[in-house]
């Protein structure tokens, strides 16, 4: 799992990169007009808290044993998911009724690090 998790982070981060890179040449115009460029920063930024958040949990895995830290895995990927991703989709596509799904992956990622402290107080 350790591993599994490392390499996930790895990916979201690296996917976090070409969003950011795509967002700051590409989109930077239709963003700043449409009034939704910081709502893209934010979904890109967390993604990368979370990611580098993954990869740390993963090597953390290594020296702590408890399946909450597999479920403050879970939570952390599920909330990337749904927070950055409905979030990009509302930028991408301008549907508002995406952002009342966004606080339901906010729920996931403070689940993640509420996991991620049990788990290792418990290990």
């Amino acid at each position: 799992m350790q591993k599994t998790v490392i390499i996930t982070g790895a990916i979201l981060g690296g996917l976090r990169v070409v969003l950011g890179a795509f967002g700051a040449h590409a989109l930077k115009e239709t963003l700043t007009a449409s009034g939704r460029l910081d709502t893209y920063e934010t979904a890109v930024k967390y993604q990368m808290y979370h990611s580098l958040a993954l990869v740390l949990l993963g090597i953390i895995m290594n020296q702590f044993e408890h399946k909450m830290l597999n479920y403050s895995a879970y939570s952390f990927i599920v909330g990337m998911v749904i927070f950055s991703g409905s979030l990009y989709i509302l930028c991408a596509t301008g549907i508002s009724k995406l952002g009342a799904i966004t606080p339901i992956g906010g729920l996931f990622l403070i689940a993640g690090w509420v996991l991620l402290a049990l788990g290792i107080y418990k290990s």
